[in-house]
């Protein structure tokens, strides 16, 4: 006997059947959406189907019939295309703040934006080294209340922490909170960093998000975020390392032709390049600190600090110091 019940919503049935189970390579006749709709107790004739389609076509949704595949029907645009799904995959299953249990939840919901075709392709999974192993749920809400702060003009208090050998959680400033108007959040080096006015400091400040531990809204509204412009702050980010703050300087360094890429890669396409011969001199305005220095190392002998002498003299006192252990 048929379900009375699915007969009143047997028009949405079949949207649904081809929302979910149609693409361009995979239509569906009016014979085969019978049949599903039989799988489900609702009895259905073929004269009722393409009435039922022709409604859908009036209401908006974009069905078109296939010329190579018995006469069959399809979505022809959907709200995601398969490959910007793929994209948002990728992008939540390789990031690793998020733990490994959050990441299938999210991919989960990200496969039911497209049908059954979409979701077994996007069932794959993405290695990712070093994924932060029990952090993923208290980042994520770190960064919920993040944003609420934001969207609420409120500041925000938290304590912050480093590890030890002992593999065990140090607070600094003896776990003071801290007290901050919070301006951005950027993503940096795979990690979330909090750009914020620091009330205490009175300058701008970044925060490792997933060092951050009780995150908690404060019931007051921010300050100092007018001189914050965000350009100047993905401009500071790109050129520095680890997001260790140092003094702004330009910097001159002469390497390898072959080795001009790197450069490109690190400090993006607008730097100052001269090329002679096999070398070239390129001008960064970065940020100046010992990880800069530990950067610059790695280049070993194909690249080369030309000036500001100060800067220059400041990197031989940081080789010096690493040769005192060896």
């Amino acid at each position: 006997m048929a379900n009375k019940t699915g007969q009143k919503l047997k028009l949405l049935y079949v949207m649904n059947i081809l929302l979910n189970e149609t693409d361009e390579n995979h239509p569906l006749n009016a014979n085969e959406i019978i049949d599903r709709l039989n799988e489900m107790g609702v009895d259905a004739e073929r004269k009722s189907i393409y009435s039922d389609i022709s409604t859908l076509l009036e209401y908006g949704l974009n069905i078109e019939k296939s010329e190579e595949y018995k006469g069959g029907y399809y979505i022809a645009d959907k709200s995601f295309e398969l490959a910007e799904l793929k994209l948002l995959v990728d992008a939540i299953s390789s990031s690793r703040f998020i733990s490994e249990k959050k990441a299938k939840d999210l991919v989960d919901r990200i496969a039911g934006l497209g049908n059954v075709y979409d979701a077994r392709e996007l069932s794959r999974q993405v290695v990712v080294p070093n994924r932060n192993q029990g952090r993923g749920e208290k980042t994520f809400y770190a960064i919920d209340t993040i944003y609420r702060c934001i969207d609420e003009n409120h500041k925000m208090s938290f304590k912050y922490f480093k590890w030890n050998a002992k593999k065990e959680k140090e607070f600094k400033y003896d776990g003071e909170r801290i007290t901050v108007s919070p301006a951005c959040l950027m993503w940096f080096d795979e990690n979330y960093y909090l750009v914020a006015y620091s009330d205490k400091r009175e300058d701008i400040r970044y925060y490792r998000v997933d060092k951050m531990e009780s995150v908690e809204e404060i019931d007051e509204l921010r300050e100092g975020i007018a001189d914050i412009d965000r350009k100047r702050i993905a401009q500071i980010a790109r050129n520095s390392f680890g997001m260790y703050q140092g003094e702004t300087r330009t910097v001159n360094i002469v390497c390898d032709s072959s080795i001009v890429g790197v450069f490109i890669d690190r400090f993006g396409y607008d730097i100052d390049i001269t090329e002679k011969g096999n070398k070239a001199r390129v001008r960064i305005e970065l940020e100046v600190s010992p990880q800069f220095y530990g950067w610059i190392s790695g280049l070993g002998d194909k690249a080369y600090i030309e000036g500001p002498k100060d800067i220059r003299d400041e990197y031989k006192d940081y080789i010096k110091a690493l040769m005192k252990n060896y």
